[in-house]
């Protein structure tokens, strides 16, 4: 071990090269994570993406990507998670759904949840199709609560991965034009 440096020393046990390293591999690895999170619902993409924009301005003490690069991270990631929430929701709503089959999408989300990626995609259009057709045994009027909530999920994994997109290439261009 170098003199003057290490635990036994009394010195620290990173240098800032050494951290700052960590940081940088720490910072693409959770933004890879990040954008892979917002497929796999076992991963919370939007809060992994903002932790690698934290830790990759950390790296370089905020000098090439500030507070404002930053505060824009979470904003973007606060949409995300809004995108995330809403989308098989508001689906179900434009294809004209009952508030029963809101409701229901919103369960189906929730249980969804808990059952994987099939249950994260399937969840909100069978949570509207049975609380429509449970509020109105009408199948066609459920089918298509059902096809809403589908489409609004679908519709909202494009937008979610879009502005993940948008982030990554954010933080990608203020490294490239620095």
């Amino acid at each position: 071990m170098e003199a003057g440096r290490g635990v036994a020393s009394g010195g620290p046990l990173w240098d800032k090269g050494s951290m700052s390293i960590a940081l940088y591999v720490a910072g693409v690895v959770l933004l890879a994570a990040g954008v892979a999170g917002l497929v796999l619902p076992v991963l919370p993409g939007a809060v992994l993406l903002v932790a690698g924009v934290v830790a990759l301005a950390w790296a370089g003490d905020f000098a090439i990507l500030g507070r404002g690069t930053v505060a824009f991270a979470g904003v973007m990631g606060l949409a995300i998670t809004a995108v995330d929430w809403a989308a098989s929701i508001l689906g179900a709503k434009a294809f004209g759904a009952s508030k029963w089959a809101v409701i229901g999408s919103a369960v189906g989300l929730v249980v969804g949840l808990f059952l994987g990626l099939p249950g994260i995609i399937l969840g909100p259009a069978v949570g509207a199709l049975a609380f429509e057709y449970a509020k109105d045994p009408n199948f066609e009027r459920a089918l298509k609560a059902g096809v809403g909530a589908f489409l609004g999920f679908v519709l909202g994994s494009v937008l979610k991965v879009t502005l993940a997109f948008a982030l990554v290439g954010v933080v990608a261009l203020r490294y490239l034009f620095r």
